[in-house]
C-alpha cells in the first residue's frame, strides 16, 4: 500500500465532498482516485443528478424489478419467501453466528492492542462531539423500531418458549421453571440485542472511519477494501462491493419500516378501532414516507436532528415512565440480574456447532445477526461521522457498551413488566398478537391512552427518521461516496425504501421482511469477513497516540 504522510501544518478542513483532511500525522493512500470522477452529473427537467453510473443504475434497476415482480405476483411469491427462510436458516444459521462472534472477538481484541491507540481523523484531530453528546448519538442510534417491536414481545416470547421447554427454547429452555424460564428469556433477548451487533457495527464504523478520515478515501464500503484490492477498488470489485451495501442497506431497512407499520396499524387499532388491515399498513407507509420526504428537503440539520430530538425526548420519557409506574424493584433488581444471566449465557447462546435448539437458532439468532449485518453500512456510516476524533479504545469501548447497557435497560423495564403481568395471572399480553404486545402491556398500567398514543408516535419517527438517515447513507454510496449530492437523489431513495416495504408486507408479511434480509445479509456477510482483514493491516499502518 503506497502511502504518504500528512504533516501537521495542513488544514483539518481540506478535505474534499464534506470528508475533512487528517490533522496531525496519519498515512493517506496515494491513489489518483478522485471522488465522484466516475459519477454522471447532469441536469434534466430542471433537477440536478450527480451519481455514479454503475453502481447507481445497477441498484435502482434490480431494486425496481424486485418490487414490480413481488406485488404483480404477491400470490405466487409468499411460497417462494417461506422456502427459501426456511432453507437459508436450516442450513447456514451455523455461519452468521461464527461470523458475528468474529466481529465481536476482534472488536474486543482490538481494544487491548497496541493499535487502539490510533487516533480517528489523524494523531492531533480533537472529537467533533462531548462525551455527552456523543454518548446521546449512539444511544440514538441504539434506539429503533425494532426495540419498540420486540421490547416486549421478544422477552415475553423466550419465556413463554423456555418454559414449554424443546427445541425453540433458547438453551432447551428451563420447563416448568418460572424464574429460572425468565432469567433465560431475557438473557437469550439480551444476547440478541448487546455485544454482537454492536460488534458488527463497531467494525464497520471503524473501517468507514479509518479509511475516509485518516486514509483519505471517499465515505463508501469499497474504500474498506483498498489494502486488499488497491487500485482495483475504483472497478468492478468496487461496483459490487457499494451495490451489496446498497441491497443489504435498503432491505434492511425494510424490514424494520414493515414492522412499524405493522405496529403502528395494530397501535391504531387498538386505540382508535381503525382497520388493522394491509391497506392500513400501505397507506401508513406511504403516508409516513411522505413526511420522510420532507424531513430530507429540510436537510439534515433542520430535519433528521430536530426529529431525532424528539425521538430520544419520547423514548426516555416512556421508558422512565415504565420504569417507575410499572415493578420499579423488579426492573432495578432484574438489570443487573438480566446482565449476569446474559454473561453467564453468553458462551453457550454464541456456540455456532451442535446446538438442540435449532428453532430458536434458526427462527431468531441468524435472522437476528443477518438483519443487524444489512443494518451494519446505515449504523455504521452515521456512528463513523460522529467518531471523529476518537481514540480506537475509546471508540470500541463506548460503541460496544453504552448501546448493549441501553439495550439491557430498555428490555428489562419493557420485557420485565410484561413477565411480571403473566406472571400475576394476566394472561392478554401472552395471547396477543406480536406487534400488539406493547399496546397490551401498556393497557395494564396507568395513562393507557396516552403511553399508547406516544408508543404509536415513537414507531413512527424512528420509521421517519430511519427512511430519512437510510435515504441519506444509501444516496452516499451510489453517488461515489459523496456526502453532499443532489436532494432529489436522496428523495428517490427514500421513496423505494417505503415500496420495499409495502412489497414485501404484500408479498408474504412478516416472513417475506426475514427472508430479504437473510438473503441479503449472506454475501454481504462475507464481504465483512475480508474487512476485518483489511481493518487490521489498515490501522497497522496509522500512527499511535501516546
Amino acid at each position: 500500500m503506497d502511502k504518504r504522510s500528512q504533516d501537521d501544518t495542513q488544514e483539518p478542513n481540506e478535505g474534499s465532498e464534506g470528508i475533512p483532511a487528517p490533522d496531525g500525522p496519519a498515512n493517506l493512500i496515494d491513489t489518483d482516485y478522485v471522488i465522484g470522477q466516475d459519477n454522471i452529473t447532469s441536469t434534466k427537467f430542471g433537477i440536478d443528478f450527480d451519481l455514479h453510473g454503475k453502481v447507481f443504475t445497477i441498484s435502482s434497476l434490480v431494486i425496481l424489478f424486485f418490487v414490480i415482480v413481488t406485488l404483480a405476483f404477491q400470490n405466487q411469491v409468499a411460497p417462494v419467501f417461506n422456502a427459501m427462510f426456511s432453507f437459508l436458516t436450516g442450513n447456514l444459521d451455523w455461519f452468521f453466528i461464527l461470523a458475528a462472534n468474529i466481529f465481536v472477538v476482534l472488536a474486543v481484541v482490538l481494544i487491548f492492542t497496541p493499535l487502539s491507540k490510533v487516533r480517528l481523523g489523524g494523531a492531533n484531530a480533537t472529537p467533533d462531539f462531548s462525551y455527552a453528546g456523543w454518548f446521546a448519538m449512539l444511544f440514538a442510534a441504539g434506539m429503533g423500531i425494532g426495540l419498540m417491536f420486540y421490547g416486549v414481545s421478544e422477552p415475553l416470547t423466550h419465556f413463554g418458549t423456555s418454559l414449554a421447554g424443546g427445541s425453540s427454547a433458547p438453551l432447551g429452555g428451563a420447563e416448568g421453571n418460572e424464574q429460572a424460564a425468565a432469567q433465560l428469556g431475557m438473557a437469550a433477548t439480551i444476547f440478541h440485542w448487546g455485544l454482537h451487533p454492536w460488534g458488527i457495527y463497531a467494525i464497520v464504523a471503524l473501517s468507514l472511519a479509518l479509511f475516509s478520515y485518516n486514509k483519505g478515501l471517499p465515505l463508501t464500503m469499497r474504500s474498506i477494501f483498498y489494502p486488499i484490492l488497491g487500485e482495483r477498488v475504483w472497478g468492478w470489485p468496487g461496483h459490487v462491493i457499494d451495490i451489496l451495501a446498497v441491497f443489504a442497506t435498503l432491505f434492511g431497512l425494510a424490514t424494520s419500516l414493515g414492522l412499524g407499520a405493522s405496529q403502528a396499524s395494530a397501535g391504531l387499532h387498538y386505540l382508535f378501532d381503525t382497520p388493522n388491515t394491509d391497506v392500513t399498513m400501505v397507506i401508513l407507509i406511504f403516508a409516513i414516507t411522505l413526511v420522510a420526504l420532507g424531513s430530507v428537503l429540510a436537510g439534515v440539520d433542520k430535519g433528521v436532528q430536530r426529529l431525532s430530538q424528539l425521538n430520544m425526548a419520547l423514548a426516555f420519557l416512556l421508558l422512565i415512565f415504565v420504569i417507575f409506574v410499572g415493578p420499579t424493584l423488579l426492573i432495578a433488581t432484574g438489570f443487573f440480574e438480566n446482565l449476569w444471566g446474559y454473561a453467564k449465557n453468553l458462551p453457550a447462546l454464541s456456540n455456532p456447532f451442535g446446538r438442540e435448539d435449532t428453532g430458536f437458532t434458526q427462527g431468531w439468532t441468524a435472522y437476528y445477526w443477518a438483519w443487524w449485518i444489512s443494518w451494519s453500512p446505515f449504523v455504521g456510516m452515521f456512528i463513523a461521522r460522529v467518531s471523529r476524533g476518537r481514540t480506537v479504545r475509546e471508540f470500541l469501548i463506548a460503541v460496544l457498551l453504552v448501546p448493549t447497557l441501553v439495550s439491557i435497560l430498555w428490555m428489562t423495564a419493557f420485557g420485565g413488566t410484561a413477565i411480571e403481568q403473566v406472571n400475576s395471572g394476566f394472561e392478554g399480553v401472552k395471547d396477543a398478537a406480536l406487534e400488539l404486545q406493547l399496546f397490551t402491556m401498556l393497557g395494564q398500567l396507568p395513562l393507557t391512552a396516552i403511553t399508547s398514543f406516544v408508543g404509536i408516535v415513537l414507531v413512527m419517527v424512528f420509521f421517519i427518521t430511519s427512511s430519512d438517515s437510510g435515504s441519506l447513507v444509501i444516496d452516499s454510496i451510489t453517488a461515489g461516496g459523496k456526502v453532499d449530492a443532489p436532494k432529489p437523489q436522496r428523495v428517490f431513495w427514500a421513496l423505494i425504501e417505503g415500496a420495499i416495504a409495502i412489497a414485501l408486507l404484500l408479498g408474504g408479511g412478516l416472513t417475506a421482511l426475514q427472508t430479504a434480509v437473510i438473503t441479503t445479509g449472506l454475501p454481504f456477510t462475507l464481504v465483512l469477513l475480508a474487512a476485518c482483514y483489511a481493518i487490521v493491516k489498515g490501522l497497522k499502518s496509522e500512527p499511535r497516540t501516546n
